[in-house]
C-alpha cells in the first residue's frame, strides 16, 4: 500500500519578483491573495470561489485567506495602494477624454 502524497501547505503561496509584481499568489497560478480576499469581501465563501474560479482547489483557497488572516496588515495595505492606484489612473483617463473631446 502506497501513502498517499502529503501537500506541504507553505508551499500553496509563493511570491516571486517577476510574476504579479512579487505579490503573494497561489502558487503556480497568477491569482494573488489580495484577489481571493476581495472575493471574500463580495461575500463569497471559500467554496464559491473554487466553484467559480474552476481552477483553484478549496486547499489553495484556504492558504489564501490564511495567509491573508496571517498578514492582515501587509495585505491590506497591499489592497490600499493598489486602489489608490487604480483611482489615480481613472483620474487621468477621465482627464484625457475630456481633453480629448
Amino acid at each position: 500500500m502506497t501513502m498517499p502524497k502529503v501537500t506541504d501547505i507553505g508551499e500553496l503561496i509563493v511570491q516571486t519578483p517577476e510574476v504579479r509584481g512579487g505579490r503573494p499568489r497561489i502558487a503556480g497560478t497568477g491569482v494573488t491573495v489580495q484577489r481571493v480576499v476581495g472575493w471574500y469581501k463580495l461575500g463569497l465563501s471559500p467554496e464559491e470561489i473554487a466553484n467559480r474560479t474552476g481552477h483553484l482547489s478549496l486547499a489553495q483557497v484556504y492558504a489564501a485567506l490564511a495567509y491573508y488572516h496571517a498578514n492582515r496588515e501587509e495585505v491590506e495595505y497591499d489592497i490600499a495602494v493598489e486602489e489608490a492606484e487604480a483611482k489615480t489612473l481613472e483620474r487621468g483617463h477621465i482627464r484625457f477624454v475630456q481633453d480629448d473631446s
